[in-house]
């Protein structure tokens, strides 16, 4: 095994030690937050950065396990494990090793990694040296060469893997990375963990073994920084559906914070245990589910280098989860609906007291089947990436309805304000009851993205973080989410929340998951349609499902007008479900259903238009020439111009056009 475990340090001197973060009082409603915030913050929270975490939490924990890896999805297989000593050596390793090639405070590390032990280290250990940079590996490279260039990022810690391997690729993609990016001086490859020593070879000019960290000292920061709160701790970035995504930068201070109101929400204590399932390049899985944990002393469980995306750590989950005595239970919605479907089987998960989702609206029916299935109410929490993670939580013990995401974090400021005519946050406050744009300000919001226009558009003009979120505050004053802004569905000029849809037709038993987008349509604007995948072994046709839908719809515009069935459900890789694509594929649907109508009223083999998406947001209708002399007929011409006659009118670009017609002799390429 060629991972290199770190050694145990000693206490340190510096920074001044503070006892680990620990719950000050139960939390069970808006008057317990209130509570909180009678002392000031300043005396509250007295820990600067991310770094301070670790070394309190070391010389607090010391040998207790920090850190656990599964190398396989097999219960009954040897874990990894790192104490909390250890991961502070590493950590200390790992950033004198970045200080070694010359990474200070305003440098960026990139981090292209897979679930692993190592992750941990590039992650605070590059916090502690400058600016840490996950990068998400399944990005094109296109994607990753602009978010590193605009981060000017140093150093590229990579996963050194082969191309047999179930993270495959991602070596390849480090080297290609590396002749692309102006500011890139090192390359740092981190072994697998299976890998035998030497295996690796002679690596490449610019290109180091990140084992390498284990000639640094073990006990210090070699450049004696001393680390502020204001200081930017990490890019992460964020939205990423059309160009380059956004970088969020975080200051080890929203970091700090985010980790400490956690812990006290949430009342997590060195007794608690977790499998963090969240990829690391996810704030989800990073701060909420990472810092917060130990920062408490939490043992937190890494499922193989695939994570939840490892199907094998789905079907395993209640063996893993009774193997490991975990009490807690952290997944998105779309992890929770795949697990329902794994039976116990005889594991005893008595040892679970804690089940919490976020990242996405919680279905009702899909609550109550967890709750029915396994005992385990779900609690909803709010996170976003500019607000370092996490904005809400409905903590242990207060059961609340699917939507609501609990109290805000003590210290920090909630508003809704009704929507403005482009459905952008306006500022007409809304009473509590009434649904609007969720406004923030914090202690851990964001430091702005690097592009300061950007910056801009996050905030209203007197300084609220504008989120996009709809929701309420209900009577208790927790929030209660319905949906995104650029969400809703905008049927001539009618405002329609699409969760309405979506929990009408997610209360039929053989839905798993669905969801509900606008199609464009050219005298409404858009039309409500719905896509759904079904639980295992289920059967109901599509007719069924919307019938069962419009009965529990009470607006008559609000009613679907067709449900798909897939067979998988588009999410991203945090697994949010992505209704970008169920945009995309609504529109094509229409443009479809519109072209079959013009080629209705064709001769016989006139040619077929084929109908594809064409980028993010567009679509294209090409004509097929039926024949080479054909390509350029009457026929065919005059079928172009009543496409796009017919497809004009559409809220949408369509481009019409004929596909070249083969050279007489030659096959079609």
């Amino acid at each position: 095994m060629t991972s290199t475990t770190p050694h145990a340090a000693a206490p340190l001197a510096y920074p001044p030690l503070n006892p680990p973060f620990a719950r000050t009082t139960s939390v069970r409603s808006l008057a317990d937050v209130e509570r909180l915030e009678a002392r000031p913050l300043a005396e509250a929270l007295l820990v600067q950065s991310t770094y301070e975490i670790f070394c309190n939490a070391a010389h607090a924990f010391g040998d207790k396990t920090a850190l656990t890896f599964l190398p396989t999805a097999n219960p009954a297989d040897t874990p990894l494990r790192w104490s909390f000593n250890e991961l502070l050596a590493g950590i200390h390793q790992t950033a004198n090793l970045l200080h070694a090639l010359r990474v200070g405070p305003e440098d960026a590390v990139a981090v292209l990694l897979p679930g692993c032990l190592e992750y941990h280290l590039a992650l605070w250990g590059g916090e502690a040296a400058g600016i840490v940079q996950p990068l998400n590996p399944m990005l094109t490279d296109e994607k990753l060469v602009a978010m590193m260039t605009v981060a000017r990022a140093k150093v590229l810690i990579a996963w050194g893997d082969e191309p047999t391997d179930g993270d495959a690729g991602l070596w390849a993609k480090a080297l290609r990375l590396r002749g692309q990016v102006p500011t890139l001086t090192t390359v740092l490859r981190v072994a697998p963990h299976d890998e035998a020593a030497g295996a690796a070879g002679a690596l490449p000019e610019g290109v180091m073994d990140f084992g390498a960290r284990s000639a640094q000292p073990v006990d210090r920061l070699v450049s004696g920084r001393r680390i502020a709160a204001t200081d930017i701790a990490a890019y992460f970035h964020t939205g990423g559906t059309t160009g380059a995504p956004k970088l969020a930068r975080h200051s080890h201070g929203a970091q700090v914070f985010t980790a400490w109101a956690s812990v006290q929400m949430q009342g997590i204590t060195p007794g608690d245990v977790g499998i963090n399932g969240y990829p690391l390049f996810h704030v989800a899985g990073v701060l909420p589910g990472s810092l917060a944990a130990l920062s408490a002393g939490v043992e937190t469980i890494i499922p193989t280098t695939g994570l939840f995306r490892n199907r094998e750590v789905i079907g395993n989950y209640w063996r893993l989860a009774e193997r490991y005595r975990c009490t807690y239970l952290s997944a998105v919605p779309t992890v929770l609906a795949a697990l329902a479907n794994v039976p116990l089987d005889g594991a005893d998960i008595s040892s679970l007291r804690y089940c919490r989702t976020g990242a996405a609206i919680l279905a009702p029916e899909l609550a109550a089947r967890f709750e029915r299935l396994f005992g385990l109410h779900v609690h909803e929490s709010l996170g976003m990436t500019e607000m370092a993670g996490i904005s809400t939580i409905t903590p242990p013990g207060v059961d609340a309805p699917a939507g609501c995401v609990g109290w805000r974090l003590p210290y920090t400021q909630l508003r809704i304000v009704a929507l403005d005519a482009h459905g952008n946050a306006s500022g007409q406050d809304m009473p509590r009851g009434e649904p609007g744009m969720v406004l923030f300000k914090s202690p851990n919001l964001f430091s702005g993205f690097l592009d300061a226009a950007d910056t801009a558009k996050a905030f209203t003009e007197d300084g609220w973080l504008a989120t996009g979120d709809l929701g309420f505050v209900d009577a208790e004053g927790r929030l209660n989410l319905s949906g995104r802004s650029k969400d809703l569905i905008i049927r001539s000029g009618h405002n329609i929340d699409p969760k309405v849809i979506e929990d009408a037709l997610g209360a039929h038993p053989a839905v798993q998951l669905c969801a509900a987008v606008g199609a464009p349509d050219a005298y409404a604007g858009e039309l409500p349609v719905a896509y759904a995948t079904l639980v295992p072994g289920a059967r109901v046709t599509e007719a069924e499902l919307l019938a069962f839908t419009a009965e529990r719809v009470d607006e008559a515009v609000a009613r679907p007008r067709w449900v798909k069935v897939l067979a998988a459900m588009p999410v991203t890789n945090v697994g949010k479900i992505f209704k970008p694509e169920l945009r995309l594929r609504a529109a094509c649907h229409t443009v479809q259903a519109l072209v079959d109508g013009v080629c209705a009223t064709q001769v016989p083999g006139a040619p077929r238009p084929l109908v594809q998406p064409e980028g993010d947001s567009a679509v294209r209708v090409t004509v097929m020439p039926a024949s080479a002399a054909a390509a350029d007929t009457a026929d065919t011409d005059a079928l172009l111009a009543r496409l796009r006659e017919v497809l004009a009118p559409l809220p949408l670009t369509v481009t019409v056009a004929s596909d070249p017609a083969p050279e007489v002799g030659h096959a079609p390429a």
